[in-house]
């Protein structure tokens, strides 16, 4: 008997990247705090693997939209097939089980989803299913539980209506920033499960427009291009990493979000991936002082498309994408494997901190000359969130004029 094919499909928009730094902390019991360690942990691994295969180019991907879909699934998997998979995902069994897993991420997904007034946060899942095909009602009940996750019964006989039908799912809740994610459908497809994460912030003090200027970014040595160069003469938290010869900027948003990016030395970039881990990052966000610093940081839009299927396979993550993997807990019947998991994310940083919104600013600083930081080669950038210690998007540019 063929077996029948899953997809998982990842959606993630930030139209500006931020690292929150500060904020209200959870109990020390917090379920969503239980799976913190697990979701850093797997999205360093994540990274280190996608930075191996991609040396010169850019990276923007959201490790918490692969960990939430990949642990929704998880409801599904039995035997080998989850213990590889929660594995994978960073969770060692002994530890945390199952039920604690899911309960960190309903109360990770509850507390993600209630944004303050100065920001626009959303993250959601919806399982697009084959209307024939007869899904276990407790997967269905669980995944709406703890993922909060829609449902939407799909013909997918009509493998065109289908595409559509979860394209214009993916375009709405990425307010129109991601399209046509889904090229084709497999014949055989029986279930696709999108994630999403949609995040829009303010810059705290915005950069003056009239301040950004061309400029040289410098690829590698022999290398350089012409950006739009902002500027701002401020007091920044900061911090200079003399063990990894890196300097670590945290740009401020309205509300409690933080941009936070690290800049290596000429030639010291592969010494900072290598060594980028949640412990580092712990190190620095602990050192920032308030300086003050004259930034150039280049305004740029990136996005990133990724065979998520390919990165897990290396992460030990094999028997769910062959036809040995047990996902009966999906269906009773047990010819089902995953096909297929792309993901898609979207950065945008700019003056103002969003796409539509224009505003001037005049800063009266001291006159002396302050240090200059200017981000005109390869740097390195993460969102991070304090009170769930939640890493949501990170990456790497390595050439802001490439899309």
């Amino acid at each position: 008997m063929a077996n029948f094919n899953l997809w998982l499909l990842f959606a993630g928009l930030i139209t500006v990247f931020s690292c929150i730094v500060t904020g209200d902390k959870l109990p020390k019991n917090s379920s969503a705090l239980k799976i913190a360690a697990g979701n850093a942990d797997f999205a360093f691994r994540f990274y280190h693997q996608l930075a191996v295969e991609a040396t010169n180019k850019n990276i923007i991907f959201s490790p918490l939209s692969i960990s939430t879909a990949f642990a929704l699934l998880s409801l599904g998997a039995k035997t080998t097939t989850l213990s590889q998979l929660l594995s994978g995902l960073g969770f060692n069994q002994t530890e945390i089980s199952g039920q604690e897993i899911h309960a960190g991420f309903r109360h990770l997904l509850h507390v993600l989803n209630h944004p303050g007034a100065e920001i626009e946060l959303s993250i959601g899942n919806a399982l697009f299913t084959h209307e024939q095909f007869k899904l276990l009602k407790k997967f269905l009940a669980d995944a709406k539980k703890f993922y909060h996750s829609d449902i939407f019964p799909t013909n997918f006989k009509k493998l065109d209506e289908a595409k559509k039908k979860i394209n214009s799912y993916i375009e709405e809740k990425t307010h129109g920033k991601l399209v046509d994610v889904v090229k084709s459908l497999d014949p055989d497809v029986i279930m696709v499960l999108v994630n999403y994460i949609f995040l829009k912030a303010y810059w705290e003090n915005p950069f003056n427009s009239e301040n950004t200027q061309e400029d040289d970014f410098f690829i590698d040595e022999q290398t350089k291009v012409k950006v739009s160069m902002m500027n701002k003469d401020s007091q920044f938290k900061s911090y200079y990493d003399e063990d990894l010869s890196c300097q670590v900027v945290r740009l401020p948003y309205k509300g409690s979000l933080s941009a936070l990016f690290i800049l290596p030395e000429q030639g010291k970039l592969k010494l900072v991936e290598d060594a980028f881990r949640a412990d580092v990052v712990s190190k620095w966000l602990h050192s920032l002082e308030i300086r003050r610093i004259d930034l150039y940081l280049p305004r740029f839009s990136l996005t990133g498309s990724y065979d998520v299927g390919e990165i897990f396979k290396k992460l030990g993550v094999t028997e769910l994408f062959t036809n040995h993997a047990d996902l009966s807990g999906i269906s009773r019947q047990r010819n089902l494997k995953v096909s297929k998991a792309i993901h898609e994310a979207y950065l945008n940083v700019h003056e103002n901190g969003t796409e539509a919104a224009a505003t001037t600013v005049v800063e009266i600083v001291l006159t002396s000359l302050p240090p200059v930081v200017r981000f005109n080669r390869p740097f390195l950038l993460l969102i991070y969130d304090p009170p769930t210690k939640s890493i949501l998007f990170m990456g790497k540019v390595t050439n802001p004029n490439e899309k």
